[in-house]
């Protein structure tokens, strides 16, 4: 059932126009330009062995995802950073779903997939590589099918395991089956990281980097609606929006996957088109300090230093690649009782969204601290935000964090906040 929102769309602008300065509305396609721009992404992680794909087996396996914006030809990335051998892959096709929810694909749409001109592809060890492009009309927010044939696996794969979108593992080589015939499903997706496409309009991307609630925790599989899809739709398809979060992942330590500043060069620098980064990560860096006993003022002190020289980091190489920075605010998670914080996690992460917030160090901020706290208890989430573990956003928290995020933000020209 439909959760009834208890804000107006009116009063929703009206807080972020008072914060933000809304009014511009977002640049056309044209004035951020690429031939190529990614179009769908994930961040690829050691996946654990319980998650595995079987290992040694001769397998196809189809995976669903639904491009932010469309082209007139798509390319696909596939990667083996976390593998330990030579990824062997026997062939590649793409084609339009028929649902989200399914492995029929539209059978008119199949195209084969080549690199270098070859059917068959060995990836090394660490390393992505790009298809060469085929052509294929996907207007944004298609889903695609992404078909791949391995004549073995190894037992170290690459993947993203918060998909939240069903994918299919079938024996046998059935790259071209409508519907693949005796497959098992998982809401996993293994060794693609992205899909490029060649817009009729030159587009750009928005790449989001952050932990489980940019990646979705609580979502219902193979509806797409993270905030960052919300996102999205609100660009009407004008310009790609790339979902770069880990559950569980952290900014300054390793938690589940890399840290921030280390995948950073992978999951957004690599990508085509991308001219803006919103950056929403930290929380878990702040729960896992005390989560087992607490600590000292030093030990809070040390992390919050190296929090902020993280964050500091990334603006900084984005930067230097005329990619304008966003800051996110931390949300409050002082109803958390898997990381059940005290005053002194709350002041760290104040500390942090201080700096975010100081003029100087980013571009803009979305100040979601701001937006979604309980006004009552700032410690914690509004109610009607707060999924219930006091940790993650509801669907309606989701659906209001994609309306808060001014369109102003995605033009042309910026008024950059750092010092000149």
């Amino acid at each position: 059932m439909r959760q009834r929102s208890n804000f107006s769309k009116s009063s929703v602008f009206a807080v972020a126009a008072l914060l933000f300065g809304l009014g511009s509305s977002p640049a056309s396609p044209a004035q951020r330009s690429s031939k190529w721009v990614s179009s769908w992404a994930a961040a690829e992680i050691a996946i654990d062995p319980k998650d595995a794909l079987p290992s040694g087996n001769d397998l196809t396996l189809r995976q669903l995802v639904q491009v932010t914006t469309g082209g007139v030809r798509v390319r696909v990335r596939i990667s083996n950073a976390f593998g330990s051998s030579p990824l062997e892959i026997s062939g590649v096709h793409i084609a339009r779903a028929t649902a989200p929810s399914s492995s029929r694909i539209d059978v008119s749409s199949d195209k084969a997939v080549m690199f270098g001109g070859a059917v068959a592809v060995s990836i090394p060890a660490g390393a992505e590589y790009l298809s060469d492009p085929v052509t294929l009309n996907a207007p944004a927010f298609t889903t695609l099918a992404v078909s791949i044939h391995f004549p073995r696996l190894s037992q170290h794969q690459t993947g993203h395991p918060g998909s939240r979108a069903t994918s299919y593992s079938a024996p046998g080589n059935q790259l071209s089956e409508v519907v693949l015939r005796d497959a098992a499903t998982m809401d996993r997706w293994y060794y693609l990281s992205g899909v490029d496409v060649q817009p009729e309009i030159p587009s750009a991307a928005i790449a989001i980097v952050g932990d489980s609630i940019v990646d979705g925790h609580g979502v219902v599989s193979n509806t797409n609606t993270r905030w960052t899809d919300y996102l999205a739709k609100r660009l009407k398809g004008g310009m790609a929006v790339l979902n770069l979060g880990i559950g569980s992942n952290c900014l300054a330590q390793n938690c589940v996957g890399p840290n921030t500043p280390s995948r950073l060069g992978r999951d957004v620098f690599a990508r085509n088109g991308v001219r803006y980064l919103i950056i929403l990560e930290g929380v878990n860096d702040l729960g896992l300090l005390t989560r087992d006993a607490p600590v000292s003022a030093e030990a809070h002190h040390a992390l919050v230093e190296q929090m902020i020289g993280a964050l500091a980091q990334v603006s900084e190489r984005a930067h230097e690649r005329g990619i304008k920075v966003i800051g996110a605010t931390i949300m409050p998670y002082g109803a958390s009782g898997y990381y059940h914080p005290d005053a002194a996690n709350d002041a760290d992460r104040e500390a942090v969204n201080a700096w975010i917030r100081a003029p100087g160090h980013v571009d803009a901020v979305v100040d979601f601290d701001a937006l979604m706290r309980d006004p009552a208890h700032p410690q914690r989430l509004k109610k009607q935000f707060d999924s219930g573990d006091g940790l993650h956003p509801s669907p309606e928290g989701y659906r209001f964090m994609a309306a808060v995020v001014p369109l102003s933000l995605f033009t042309k020209s910026v008024t950059s906040r750092r010092k000149r």
